[in-house]
């Protein structure tokens, strides 16, 4: 679903200044250990398997939900690798609606399903190695798409935060 009935009545009241939007998006990989990229319709850039936190979901929800309406797959988010938000995260849709996402990136396993999109949303949904990852709407940190076994979540902030 493009856009739920939550973010269309409030578009109707704010029109397309700035709002907030709490989003996930998720890190799958495949037995070759590629990760899943999706190169959504009227986009210049590619993005993970995302989209918005309904009123009522948490993250989680929302991101087995996104998964599956994107991509056909039923994935079970097992590590939450990266919280982001800020400028960096402002984003202007072609029609000119303004978001600043705050993103909860999950890291997730495939369940089920078969790689086909279900809420027209996708115009190409592709496996890619880690190394030849494509350029993204957002600036995730690279750190986040190596694969490796570290437990700690990546928190973005500015290193001087901590001396002031």
């Amino acid at each position: 679903m493009p856009i739920s009935d939550y973010y269309k009545k409030l578009r109707g009241k704010v029109g397309t200044e700035l709002i907030f939007m709490p989003s996930v998006a998720a890190i799958i990989r495949n037995e070759d250990n590629e990760i899943l990229f999706q190169y959504p319709k009227e986009s210049e850039h590619w993005s993970l398997p995302s989209g918005a936190i309904e009123p009522g979901e948490t993250p989680a929800q929302a991101l087995i939900r996104e998964v599956w309406e994107e991509t056909g797959l039923t994935v079970k988010p097992y590590r939450l690798i990266g919280l982001f938000g800020g400028e960096d995260f402002r984003f202007t849709y072609p029609q000119g609606d303004q978001v600043e996402y705050n993103v909860f990136v999950f890291e997730c396993i495939i369940i089920r399903g078969e790689l086909t999109p279900i809420d027209g949303e996708s115009a190409d949904l592709r496996f890619i190695k880690e190394e030849c990852k494509p350029k993204l709407a957002l600036p995730y940190p690279e750190s986040i798409f190596k694969s490796s076994q570290a437990t700690s979540v990546y928190f973005q902030w500015k290193e001087n935060w901590l001396n002031e």
